[in-house]
């Protein structure tokens, strides 16, 4: 069996590189049978691409998306310092 570690690295690495998911802030952990993926994006949309990339790239491993979705809203007005 492949150590947790190298697991870890090879999801964050699908997750950054596969074309649907573009991720590098999410953080995986391994343990025993399960995959933990921790952090943030901007849409319920990626959120779910995250656990199918996760899935593809450890098919033996149960996914628990952790992963919170936030709100970004357009900035508001200009700010003026004087």
């Amino acid at each position: 069996m492949e150590a947790p570690q190298y697991v870890a690295a090879r999801v964050q690495q699908a997750l950054a590189e596969d074309a649907r998911t573009n991720e590098l802030g999410i953080r995986v952990d391994i343990r025993g049978d399960q995959l933990f993926l921790r952090g943030q994006v901007s849409g319920a949309a990626q959120r779910e691409r995250l656990s199918q990339v996760a899935h593809e790239a450890a098919p033996d491993l149960r996914v628990h998306n952790e992963v919170k979705v936030v709100d970004v809203t357009e900035p508001g007005e200009d700010e003026h310092l004087d």
